[in-house]
């Protein structure tokens, strides 16, 4: 009988540790963020198409902590980039600039966690769709000359997750 309890208690004590050790496991992760989960941005400069070039980085901020099951998995602040694709400065005639940027990345930790711009994916390609910022302007005369398509410091940008990655938790 003495044997059957001391058998019991260590395994009453083995339980609890293993469950002590898979909630301390939980905690720490890995945390799967999918596809398609929205990620709200903020331009960390101004950018402007009088001044873009194509290939320019765009440094970009996250605005809101992402979270996976109530976790945070990467804080407000961390660092997006951005790759300008096309850039054009304003013309004669009312032609307007343009502007088009292509999202790449959210820098987590190790982790580069793939952006793209809309919330539906294009094809099976792994590269985000371009984001156009160009504003378009009508001809207000023949030697008017267009406006510069501008984005100031601190406009909001919504984008998403490219594919899914597992994440630790973010401490």
């Amino acid at each position: 009988m003495k044997t059957m309890k001391k058998t019991g208690g260590a395994s009453l004590a083995l339980l609890l540790l293993c469950s002590n050790f898979t909630s301390l496991a939980q905690k720490g992760g890995p945390y799967q963020l999918k596809e398609g989960t929205e990620v709200k941005l903020k331009f960390a400069e101004a950018i402007s198409s009088k001044t873009a070039k194509d290939d320019d980085q765009v440094n970009l901020v996250l605005d809101e902590d992402i979270k996976v099951d109530g976790v945070v998995v990467a804080k407000a602040g961390v660092k997006a980039v951005g790759i300008i694709t096309h850039a054009k400065k304003s013309g004669r005639m009312g032609k307007g600039g343009e502007l088009n940027m292509r999202l790449e990345y959210l820098k987590v930790g190790d982790n580069r966690v793939r952006l793209r711009g809309s919330k539906g994916k294009e094809g099976e390609g792994k590269e985000g769709t371009a984001i156009a910022l160009t504003v378009l302007f009508g001809p207000l005369g023949l030697l008017k000359r267009g406006k510069e398509v501008e984005v100031k410091e601190g406009t909001a940008l919504k984008a998403y997750v490219n594919e899914d990655i597992s994440l630790p938790a973010d401490k």
